[in-house]
């Protein structure tokens, strides 16, 4: 009973931490040049791996875009582009591009929030 749940404590670990490796594409690259993604066997451990899409697993990720990548490996041509270091820079570009304006249009709806919580409160009074 102990070692089993020992083991499977450590294989979630080991997957939760490879699983987000995946939204680096930089490492994306690294795999394909070295030929993982050639690998039946890889590329069906990368189908195993989508049960991390589920919400029970999902909310353990700290990087979420992780999950898009694991979906676009499923893809046999997304698996070749990523050989292209012009590929993975690109990806890596476009993400940060996502975070900027992500970050930029969360703070204004904070900041529209914020102010409408105060108003309601003068209103209030």
């Amino acid at each position: 009973f102990g070692s089993d749940d020992t083991g499977n404590r450590l294989r979630f670990q080991l997957e939760l931490e490879f699983v987000q490796c995946l939204a680096n594409p930089n490492y994306l690259n690294f795999l394909a040049q070295r030929g993982y993604f050639k690998d039946k066997a890889f590329v069906n451990y990368l189908k195993y791996l989508l049960y991390w899409k589920e919400p029970e697993y999902a909310k353990y990720l700290k990087y979420p875009q992780c999950l898009h990548m694991l979906e676009l490996l499923q893809y046999e041509h997304f698996r070749k582009e990523l050989v292209n270091a012009q590929c993975a820079k690109f990806i890596d570009e476009q993400q940060i591009l996502h975070w900027q304006h992500y970050s930029r249009k969360r703070m204004r709806l904070q900041q529209a929030l914020a102010e409408q919580q105060q108003q309601n409160n003068t209103s209030v009074k």
